[in-house]
């Protein structure tokens, strides 16, 4: 894995738990809405719309450098668009850039010929 592929897989995850995040706050804002006279919707409505649109363009570099088959692309787009889903794709993420790590590091050393 290049320096690019891994760095633009450390943007998505990054920017996918502070997402997951804040779509929470916005369904709690949105039930708080209705039951009180607390309206934090439109604050918060702003600040997951950025954070989800920084989620989908970091996805897409993401699918174009990684060459991910349409399965895993639609796997990570679907887990933005759920609640909790942005945790699972953090996990993911973080686990398959350890697993690049040591494949890379592996390579290097000539322990693994692939």
């Amino acid at each position: 894995m290049d320096i690019k592929t891994a760095s633009s897989l450390h943007r998505l995850r990054l920017v996918s738990a502070p997402e997951a995040v804040s779509f929470i706050l916005l369904l709690v804002c949105s039930v708080l809405k209705r039951t009180t006279e607390f309206n934090a919707v439109p604050v918060m409505g702003a600040v997951h719309g950025i954070l989800f649109v920084l989620y989908v363009v970091f996805w897409l570099d993401a699918w174009n450098r990684t060459k991910w088959d349409l399965r895993t692309a639609a796997l990570y787009f679907v887990l933005s668009v759920l609640p909790f889903g942005g945790f699972f794709a953090e996990r993911k993420l973080k686990r398959a850039a350890a697993d690049a790590v040591i494949a890379s590091r592996a390579r290097r050393e000539g322990t693994v010929g692939a």
